[in-house]
């Protein structure tokens, strides 16, 4: 576990067995992020700790699930009490300098893949935060050159650790704000998960979001300013026939679809999340 432990006792938890003390904690959290968070506090995964149930759990174990239990009831993410989180079956380090990487970010990833068929190609992940995008791209081409950049230097720290330890420094790392950090370069293929939640929308105060970096999330008023700056930079960035992909909210396809095809994009296509939402819409630039 990597979050702080800020008590050394109880707050009047049962600690006589696992199981006890899980079901104390489900009154208040979800039942599986709490065997998750006894299962780090224990050093142990899930898998073993489900396998032990009703053993005596250790009292530094017990005060270390009391503090993770309190923070996660606040709101605080599984991911950033962990200090990690799992993407394209690689673990990351995360903290609440970068959003907490998540599965239907995947599809992004898997669009990129499918539409650069070229064992040799240039890639740059905008906004990049933990790096998940970028590095889940260099891991499947080796031979890939990949850039990911952020104008946050906290976000590019995680990445930057990330990418050492996951693909071995393969990636390249800029600070900048969007097209800023590419400094004049052309890529066969541009890549974001911009911020694309409105300002006023209330999902920004529920649970998990109000404690995820709010500049990652929403750049203000309808959302749309990320992506619209994403798509009318994009011809001075791309190679001609290269590729935009771009993640964004469950409303906002058809809008992006106009401002693609508007800006000289073709096969202009939407795709849907496992969930059945639309969610990565990409475009090519006509050779």
């Amino acid at each position: 576990m990597h979050h702080r432990c800020m008590s050394d006792h109880t707050d009047g938890l049962d600690l006589s067995d696992s199981e006890r003390l899980l079901a104390d904690a489900a009154l208040t959290i979800d039942r599986r992020d709490a065997e998750i968070l006894l299962a780090g506090c224990w050093r142990r995964t899930r898998s073993q700790l489900l396998a032990h149930t009703g053993e005596a759990v250790p009292a530094e174990v017990a005060a270390c699930f009391a503090d993770a239990l309190r923070q996660r009831a606040s709101g605080v993410p599984v991911a950033y009490l962990l200090g990690h989180r799992e993407f394209w079956s690689l673990d990351f380090t995360v903290n609440a300098a970068v959003l907490v990487p998540r599965p239907e970010t995947e599809l992004l990833v898997q669009r990129v893949l499918d539409r650069i068929e070229a064992p040799i190609a240039a890639v740059a992940d905008l906004g990049t935060g933990s790096g998940a995008i970028a590095i889940a791209l260099a891991h499947e081409r080796p031979h890939w050159r990949v850039l990911g950049t952020d104008a946050s230097d906290l976000a590019l720290a995680v990445a930057r650790g990330n990418g050492e330890r996951l693909v071995g420094g393969r990636v390249e790392w800029a600070r900048g704000d969007w097209y800023s950090a590419l400094a004049g370069r052309r890529f066969d293929a541009l890549v974001s998960n911009p911020p694309y939640v409105a300002g006023d929308d209330p999902v920004l105060v529920e649970d998990g979001l109000r404690h995820e970096p709010r500049a990652a999330l929403t750049p203000g008023g309808d959302g749309f300013a990320a992506l619209a700056t994403l798509i009318n930079g994009a011809p001075g960035h791309l190679r001609p026939g290269g590729w935009l992909a771009l993640e964004h909210g469950t409303t906002q396809g058809e809008r992006l679809r106009s401002l693609l095809v508007a800006r000289g994009f073709t096969h202009v296509t939407s795709h849907r999340d496992l969930a059945g939402h639309e969610r990565v819409t990409e475009g090519n630039l006509a050779p």
